[in-house]
């Protein structure tokens, strides 16, 4: 069952539209963030996402568009053979689809920190980064809410975040 806190007011739920506005700024954000591990040759469907779920924050397109977008991602995902590039590629989706569900936005964060850890690179820094990029009223709900999203992240559980 998904977090009421999470839903937007007009579906029953707490979350304001300028809430899940700042939700999707975040977490394309955070996947944005990982491009530099990305190969010279990024999926344009990945860059499409992101320029969707930057679009969908203008509200300048609908959030159809913003799931289709997140389909092309999780695809490009689905074909990558190199790990890093496919955490990427889920942090993207997730991103995207914040449009839809804004409890996406946690996956485009936690996807972030794996890439970063499959690619041996710390994460603790980035934890911070993506906290601190948090808009103030929504800081303790993310960050409860990822901290118990965490735990089915087997990669991330030994990680002190």
């Amino acid at each position: 069952m998904r977090d009421k806190q999470f839903v937007a007011v007009h579906r029953g739920g707490s979350l304001t539209k300028e809430q899940h506005r700042q939700l999707i700024r975040w977490a394309r954000e955070c996947s944005e963030h990982l491009l530099s591990l990305m190969e010279l040759n990024i999926d344009e469907r990945l860059i499409y996402a992101l320029s969707v779920a930057k679009d969908w924050e203008k509200g300048n397109v609908t959030t159809g568009k913003a799931i289709k977008a997140s389909l092309g991602a999780i695809a490009a995902a689905n074909e990558s053979s190199n790990p890093v590039m496919t955490a990427v590629a889920r942090s993207i989706g997730h991103a995207v689809a914040t449009a839809h569900m804004s409890d996406h936005s946690m996956g485009a964060a936690l996807y972030a920190l794996i890439a970063l850890k499959l690619a041996g690179k710390p994460i603790d820094k980035e934890r911070k980064w993506q906290n601190d990029k948090l808009p103030s009223e929504l800081k303790v709900l993310v960050i409860t809410a990822m901290t118990m999203k965490m735990k089915g992240f087997k990669i991330l559980r030994s990680e002190n975040i």
